[in-house]
């Protein structure tokens, strides 16, 4: 049985489709044209409640309720009662207080003559109308006014029929109209909260992706400015080294060609690993495989290159620097080439470097510190200068809680970071 329900619930998605469809048609053509749906709501009532009254009493033949006739109106009367009940409607929608206030005052003239109509009916419509579009702080004055007005007809009913239950079955149909114009008020006010929560959501979602994507541009500009700007300091020393060594000893040259080559290398393989993740594609890579990220036992081979470039550097570390994560090491080699690079490029060769990275509890420090160009002009305008090199270190070490300071020490420059390497998010506790 609960297959057979289960299979009867699934045969109604094409057809709850349809009726959605149907629905977001009617609803744009109601949008386009609302003066329609309000005229056929008028034609309807018309001639469902109107036309029967007419024949009735174009025919002789009064209409009679529970047995007991009703006051006989004129067509002309007839009509006009008609009309002043049902044409209101057509503002139903527009200026639901003023369109109800109409229905109810001729209602209550008709009642008062003794009439009954059909067209009654357009009370009902005009409270449901009510209920629906207008503000729900007139609603109970109308409800007020309209039990007032269901007293009257309670009271004009016949003998026979108890005023309490009278009063009773009128109310309790006019409670339906309420009932049903409020239902569907909030069923649409559900709706309107959702498609705008959805369409905030779907705003949220394209900001946090513009975000996402300006956060990789910048990671990447950070990493090709110190792969590039590293690299091409070195090339760029080597080659003015090789030049002026070619001359007087041709095998410095070759040397310094053939490490010119190794940097190139490198560079272009850092290069290559970088721009690798900006690829888009589910199929297998056919390119050659990427490389790790550089981490601390890759800042060696970094002295190395700079010593081959002329500046002579000591390196020492301190504490349990190996047990520091991938990202920390990352964060920490590029720091160190910045740091090497300015002093390549600002100090020149021949000069001396000394960095020292530090591991202590929860804090890591790098300090690279140069004894300053062998000329004074070397460095023009160094203390007064900060380029994308500064900034890029510094946003690095802003990742983990820290900070770095540069700035002359003595003849030489001294580049000074500090990272927080404690956990965060309350893991500690």
């Amino acid at each position: 049985m609960t297959s057979v329900a289960a299979g009867d619930l699934g045969g109604m998605g094409p057809l709850v489709a349809r009726l959605g469809r149907a629905g977001r048609r009617f609803r744009h053509a109601d949008r386009a044209h609302p003066w329609v749906l309000d005229a056929a709501v008028v034609v309807l009532v018309l001639s469902l409640f109107c036309l029967p009254d007419l024949l009735h009493a174009v025919g002789g033949d009064g209409p009679r309720r529970f047995g007991t006739a009703f006051t006989r109106l004129p067509v002309a009367g007839m009509t006009a009662l008609q009309a002043g009940l049902v044409l209101p409607l057509l503002w139903r929608r527009r200026a639901p207080a003023v369109a109800f206030g109409a229905v109810t005052a001729v209602f209550v003239l008709q009642w008062s003559l003794g009439a009954a109509l059909r067209a009654d009916v357009a009370l009902l419509v005009a409270l449901y109308s009510l209920a629906l579009h207008g503000p729900l702080r007139q609603l109970p004055g109308a409800c007020a006014v309209l039990a007032g007005a269901l007293g009257l007809v309670a009271a004009r009913v016949p003998v026979a029929v108890p005023v309490s239950d009278a009063l009773f079955f009128l109310l309790s149909t006019a409670t339906a109209a309420l009932a049903l114009g409020l239902m569907i008020r909030i069923r649409r006010a559900q709706l309107a909260g959702l498609r705008d929560r959805a369409a905030r959501l779907e705003t949220e979602r394209d900001q946090r992706g513009r975000l996402a994507v300006a956060a990789e541009r910048a990671r990447v500009a950070r990493e090709m400015h110190d792969i590039v700007g590293h690299n091409l300091s070195v090339i760029i020393t080597l080659a003015d080294a090789g030049a002026y060594a070619t001359a007087a000893s041709p095998e410095r040259g070759e040397e310094a060609l053939r490490l010119i080559g190794d940097t190139g290398r490198q560079a272009l393989g850092e290069l290559r690993r970088v721009l690798g993740v900006l690829r888009e594609g589910d199929g297998p890579r056919t390119g050659p495989e990427l490389s790790p990220q550089p981490g601390l036992a890759d800042v060696d081979a970094l002295c190395e290159g700079v010593r081959a470039a002329g500046l002579e550097v000591v390196y020492r570390t301190a504490g349990d620097v190996d047990a520091l994560d991938g990202g920390v090491q990352l964060t920490v080699y590029r720091i160190v080439q910045e740091a090497l690079t300015n002093t390549l490029k600002h100090a020149g060769a021949g000069a001396r470097a000394h960095l020292a990275i530090a591991v202590e509890d929860a804090r890591l420090t790098i300090a690279v510190q140069d004894s300053g160009p062998l000329a004074p002009a070397a460095r023009p305008g160094a203390a007064n200068e900060e380029g994308h090199g500064l900034v890029g270190m510094r946003e690095r070490a802003a990742l983990y809680g820290g900070h770095v300071s540069a700035g002359p020490l003595g003849p030489g420059w001294t580049v000074r970071a500090a990272l927080d390497l404690a956990p965060r998010g309350g893991a500690a506790e």
